[in-house]
């Protein structure tokens, strides 16, 4: 109620300039925010989202880069399955390359990492020269050196003619040529290397020695101690190297090309083939996809029984 003698005056709203320019220093933000992402969104949508959407509708047709794209529907995957012996051959190479590779180079790199995580004197130095095979890890310098030590006259036979073992054709005889690719593999253990260090450094010492004071074993300790803590760490190295293993290219194509009978014939080293040898474009892209589904297929199981063998510290209290 207004005083005596005092006219009323009305209170209208009044808009506070502090709003406006928050509002506009806010969409300043997000403007600057997008400028600096800009670069990344130009080349997910330019060299990723678009292309992974025009191999899917080449998929279905029959493209061969110097006419037009022609709609012939599951007619690739069909032949695929059906028809195309050495599409199976390239499964077949890959498959086994995977499931030795991959498993073999995890536990190599582990058991070096362990080897590593000491404090010993010039160790550092240990850890830098195991690393740097890693360091040009699938270059065709380093296919190439590997197909000049596996050559009939490499270095390999050379060491083995010394004890009187006879040369053998590593890279032309169908029972040895994929064990020096997946040799190859397992000696470029570098990354998977230094992941499990650095995991190695996270556990707590007090676990070991509370471990050997109640009388454990040290592989008792391994098992029961190194392995859980460890456990995300094995669980992302498996992811990547599994993704890793599936696409591997150069080592194949540098040093046996796919030969002999096909037996190192891996699926990217076929597919590629497919798209540039014989400009069947429609149909490397239904092969790509299919390994697109196969590496999705493998990850999820990985992820989904993760839950069974994977331990995080968290979850010490549910």
């Amino acid at each position: 109620m207004a005083s005596a003698g005092r006219p009323a005056v009305s209170q209208a709203p009044v808009v506070g300039t502090g709003t406006i320019g928050q509002r506009r220093g806010f969409r300043h933000d997000n403007l600057t925010g997008y400028l600096f992402i800009a670069p990344w969104l130009i080349g997910f949508f330019a060299f990723t989202l678009i292309p992974m959407i025009a191999s899917l509708y080449f998929s279905f047709t029959e493209y061969s880069v110097l006419s037009s794209p022609r709609w012939i529907g599951l007619d690739n995957f069909v032949r695929m399955f059906t028809q195309d012996a050495r599409y199976w051959n390239s499964v077949r190479a890959t498959f086994t390359y995977v499931f030795t590779a991959v498993p073999l180079r995890l536990i190599f790199a582990l058991a070096v990492a362990m080897l590593l995580n000491t404090k010993h004197r010039g160790v550092s130095l240990y850890r830098a020269a195991y690393y740097a095979p890693s360091i040009v890890g699938g270059s065709v310098a380093v296919a190439v050196m590997w197909r000049q030590i596996f050559g009939t006259e490499g270095v390999v036979n050379a060491v083995t003619h010394v004890f009187g073992i006879p040369s053998v054709t590593w890279l032309g005889d169908p029972a040895t040529a994929i064990w020096t690719l997946v040799t190859l593999a397992v000696w470029q253990f570098g990354s998977p290397m230094l992941i499990f260090l650095a995991g190695l450094k996270q556990i707590p010492q007090e676990l070991y020695e509370a471990a050997a004071m109640d009388g454990a074993t040290p592989w008792s300790r391994f098992t029961s101690i190194t392995l859980p803590m460890l456990s995300p760490v094995i669980f992302f190295n498996l992811v990547m190297q599994i993704i890793s293993g599936f696409m591997v290219f150069t080592q194949a194509f540098i040093v046996t090309g796919g030969a002999p009978l096909d037996t190192t014939l891996f699926y990217a080293l076929y597919l590629y083939r497919r798209a540039f040898e014989t400009f069947q474009m429609g149909y490397a892209s239904a092969m790509a996809w299919v390994m697109l589904l196969v590496i999705a297929f493998f990850t999820a199981i990985v992820f989904k029984s993760s839950s069974y063998w994977v331990f995080y510290d968290n979850k010490e209290g549910e």
